[in-house]
């Protein structure tokens, strides 16, 4: 039996150095049609759990590279009845990583636009390369579909000068591109309008904290709908401790290592970004594990979460004053949305600033957007799930409707 074509939907493809994640949805109704994710690419031990219309299957097997991935997925959506290339979809949306100073808004893709994001794969090496992978994989076999590619950096490509700038040698920095960009923008964008609709208010009238908390971690100051101001930099390192990252780190620490420790540059790559943050001080980087030992009484974890903390307070007490006046704190993501004992700690103590969390309010979860400050709080703390997908969603046919 033939289902429904998935006509007037969007493929959203976020495609990792050896994963791909997708999702079919319609960006005006919100419904999720399709999901899934293959892992492993390139790995004898490959898997692909694909999600239809409340019926899922798990595919173990080899997948060589992203095309044979992109080509199972495409078989999984035919035994479900779907042709994806001859359903009337409406656009593929990438996600890619980071836009450099090329990219500032979501773009129709073509040969210009490959090639310009092939040049600035030095920005972010561990993953432009794999986005343009995926995007070469799903155009070969959706030739068609009108592709479109949502950049991570583009919300923040406007930060003031003061906040971009890194005191480096100005002539080092032009030449190679260094700058502050940002990273999680869609997200970011995404959290703080539908935080200003939660609240009721227009979207330029409020100053607010926005908070992504998940093993990559970033935070926003965003003043009437305009950033001022995140915590990652040239690549998502920079800011927030995170599962594996480190980020802030003093840069003379790299000497260090290099001069005295003898590691190669390739190896504090590695040590920085995936054996640091959580893991590194206490062997773990999922959220929910490292909670649970410090409720055990871990002093690895306890210095871990203390440490977690500390440095989101930092940016909290950093941003307030940036902004000047705070409407709204804002937390999403994995970690955000779902472990209260971060958000009431990050905030605790901070009563005469006019921040209040209600308890009874921070211990609900919800899938929705929710007000868990009390009702005497000048600032209103929020938790606000993000939705990346649809966000990538409405920006590609949005772009394909106006190039129509």
């Amino acid at each position: 039996m033939t289902e429904t074509p998935i006509d007037g939907t969007v493929l959203v493809v976020n495609a990792g150095s050896s994963s791909l994640k997708y999702q079919v949805l319609d960006p005006v109704t919100e419904e999720v049609i399709a999901d899934g994710l293959a892992e492993r690419i390139g790995e004898s031990s490959s898997r692909i759990k694909h999600w239809y219309r409340g019926h899922e299957v798990v595919v173990d097997g080899a997948l060589a590279d992203h095309d044979a991935a992109i080509a199972k997925v495409l078989e999984l959506f035919a035994a479900d009845g779907v042709d994806v290339a001859d359903s009337g979809l409406a656009a593929v949306g990438h996600r890619v990583v980071h836009g450099g100073r090329s990219f500032f808004e979501p773009t129709l893709i073509d040969d210009v636009v490959r090639s310009e994001i092939e040049r600035i794969c030095p920005l972010a090496p561990l993953h432009n390369p794999a986005n343009l992978v995926g995007i070469n994989a799903v155009s070969a076999l959706l030739p068609e579909v009108p592709a479109v590619a949502v950049f991570d950096t583009a919300f923040f490509n406007g930060l003031p000068d003061a906040a971009a700038t890194y005191a480096l040698d100005a002539a080092v920095a032009e030449e190679f591109a260094i700058r502050r960009y940002g990273f999680h923008g869609t997200s970011h964008e995404f959290v703080s309008r539908l935080t200003s609709e939660t609240l009721g208010r227009d979207y330029g009238d409020v100053n607010q904290i926005v908070l992504h908390l998940g093993n990559g971690a970033s935070m926003s100051a965003v003043a009437g709908g305009r950033p001022i101001d995140t915590t990652m930099g040239m690549t998502p390192l920079e800011g927030l401790v995170m599962g594996t990252r480190t980020g802030d780190i003093d840069a003379g620490i790299v000497f260090q290592l290099s001069r005295v420790a003898g590691m190669s540059i390739d190896e504090i790559d590695v040590l920085f970004n995936k054996r640091s943050g959580l893991k590194g001080l206490c062997g773990e980087n999922d959220f929910r594990s490292v909670r649970e030992r410090v409720e055990a009484g871990d002093e690895a974890a306890r210095l871990a979460y203390d440490v977690y903390l500390h440095r989101l307070r930092r940016y909290i007490g950093a941003y307030m004053i940036e902004l000047g006046r705070v409407d709204a704190i804002v937390f999403t993501a994995g970690v955000g949305e779902n472990a209260a004992p971060v958000r009431a700690d990050s905030l605790a103590g901070l009563e005469n600033y006019g921040i209040e969390i209600d308890p009874e309010r921070n211990a609900v979860r919800s899938g929705e957007p929710r007000l868990i400050s009390t009702d005497a709080s000048a600032v209103a703390v929020l938790v606000v799930p993000t939705n990346e997908e649809l966000a990538i969603a409405r920006q590609s046919m949005a772009v394909v409707r106006r190039s129509a």
